[in-house]
């Protein structure tokens, strides 16, 4: 039943303050840090770093497309080299704060619509691959359960997490319903506990036209800015 619980945070921008992520970390093993780009600025980076330590939590990037309006979660339509660069240059960011403190970038997970467009797009995945093991080949990727871009960064020679989500909710080709529908979110605490009873116990998930499938995975996510995060984060953490 073991597996990496994550958690987004360092969502905070300037006087915008975003999420519990200090109780949070009590919950979690793992964290993706906003690099600037969808959310965070660089006092929070450092903040989530510092604190992130003092819970013994492994801290990794999470770059996004350059969408503070829209929180990354917009789709955008970048190149290949583009995406390469952002992935580069906000990595690095968080990456300077982690060094400064002595200790290790753990792993990386694409943001919003760049994680979902590059899931199972050939060309945005190899960019996400190729920016990631030219940062630090020992670096863990954090993707999608099922999709391209895990296959291709194993094969890349990448340290993969496949990962699973203990607030949305999936469609029966194993991608995450959109967020501009209202099946997207799982917001039920019961609801969520039966969801994530099924990836631990069973590796599967009932998908939103009620059909039943696999998924195998190695981390688990919770969101964060979510308005139930502190609820599930106590409730998951009874299932050990």
């Amino acid at each position: 039943m073991r597996l990496d619980i994550n958690c987004d945070m360092g969502e905070s921008f300037g006087a915008y303050r975003l999420g519990n992520d200090y109780e949070i970390l009590d919950y979690v093993t793992s964290i993706n840090v906003a690099c600037g780009f969808h959310a965070g600025d660089p006092m929070t980076m450092r903040q989530t770093v510092k604190r992130a330590i003092e819970k013994g939590v492994k801290i990794g990037a999470h770059p996004g497309y350059p969408d503070l309006q829209g929180f990354g979660r917009r789709n955008m339509d970048f190149t290949p080299e583009e995406i390469y660069n952002m992935i580069i240059y906000q990595v690095g960011a968080l990456r300077g704060f982690v060094d400064v403190e002595k200790t290790e970038l753990h792993h990386v997970k694409p943001h919003g619509a760049l994680y979902n467009q590059s899931a199972n797009d050939l060309a945005k995945a190899q960019a996400v691959i190729d920016a990631v093991y030219d940062l630090n080949p020992k670096l863990k990727l954090y993707c999608l359960a099922g999709s391209l871009i895990a296959k291709l960064a194993r094969e890349k020679g990448l340290a993969v997490f496949e990962e699973a989500f203990s607030d949305r909710n999936y469609n029966e080709d194993g991608t995450l319903v959109s967020r501009y529908s209202e099946q997207a979110l799982i917001t039920n605490e019961d609801e969520m506990f039966e969801h994530v009873k099924g990836i631990l116990l069973s590796n599967e998930v009932m998908t939103i036209q009620k059909k039943v499938i696999k998924i195998n995975a190695q981390t688990l996510c919770i969101h964060g800015d979510g308005a139930h995060a502190m609820q599930f984060a106590r409730r998951i953490s009874e299932l050990g």
